[in-house]
């Protein structure tokens, strides 16, 4: 069934696809698009609420961190209107689906308002699209109704892929279909963004990430489809300042 489903978009794709261009305000309040965001190995305790301070003193939408700090962001952002987002499988995606789903169970019960999971590339690869909806479906039946985000790590992946994974994570319930893990060889282009957008329509939205560092940047990404930044350059990009980080994110 699935087959089918990526089948017809592909042709409707080669068909019909068209670069998204929203009219955007270049004067536009970029803030509440931004999951200000720290995944680093060597990411500290006090790494982590200096993140959750700027996030309440900028008005982020989320802070966007691995599972084990959870519970201090929690902790950190009480009685703060910021979203917590965590990551799941992350970064690779290998691991079992009901790893991923056991994740998610504990982040939930944890507080978590959002999940970001990677997908499983290998299987994608391999065309097992099967597998592939049911790992992205575990993640969404155990978010019990949240906001999940499937990271498809485009700059791994063929066009053709690209439009399967999209579907896919469409079909599975996702909220969001989101472009890098800012860990591999690349990041955010418009060029992805915009060939999501068009698969997901209006079932989805899109989140960009990886290599987001500057309002230009942004703002570009939000023309050609994108409703959510994810970056650690989230305060240089609504003050013009310098990056705090030059890595993936």
């Amino acid at each position: 069934m699935i087959e089918k489903i990526i089948e017809s978009e592909m042709t409707r794709y080669r068909e019909s696809y068209a670069p998204i261009v929203r009219e955007v305000n270049e004067d536009i309040e970029l803030a509440g698009y931004i999951d200000h965001t720290l995944l680093k190995a060597d990411a500290t305790q006090e790494m982590i609420v200096r993140l959750c301070q700027e996030a309440r003193e900028f008005n982020f939408w989320s802070v966007c961190v691995n599972t084990g700090y959870l519970s201090l962001v929690s902790k950190a952002l009480e009685g703060s209107p910021v979203k917590k987002t965590v990551v799941i499988g992350f970064p690779l995606g290998q691991m079992a689906t009901m790893t991923k789903g056991a994740e998610t169970v504990w982040a939930l019960e944890n507080g978590a308002d959002e999940f970001d999971m990677v997908i499983n590339v290998g299987l994608l690869k391999a065309r097992e699209y099967q597998k592939v909806y049911d790992d992205i479906s575990e993640v969404v039946e155990s978010a019990k109704g949240k906001i999940v985000k499937v990271i498809l790590e485009n700059c791994l992946l063929t066009e053709e892929e690209k439009i399967a994974a999209c579907v896919i994570s469409r079909e599975a319930g996702a909220a969001f279909v989101k472009t890098s893990t800012g860990f591999s060889t690349g990041g955010a282009t418009v060029e992805d963004v915009s060939l999501m957008k068009f698969v997901v329509g209006d079932h989805c939205r899109v989140k960009a990430s990886g290599g987001i560092r500057t309002r230009e940047d942004t703002i570009a990404m939000i023309k050609s489809g994108a409703d959510r930044i994810g970056t650690s350059s989230g305060i240089k990009i609504v003050t013009g300042g310098i990056a705090r980080d030059k890595g993936g994110y």
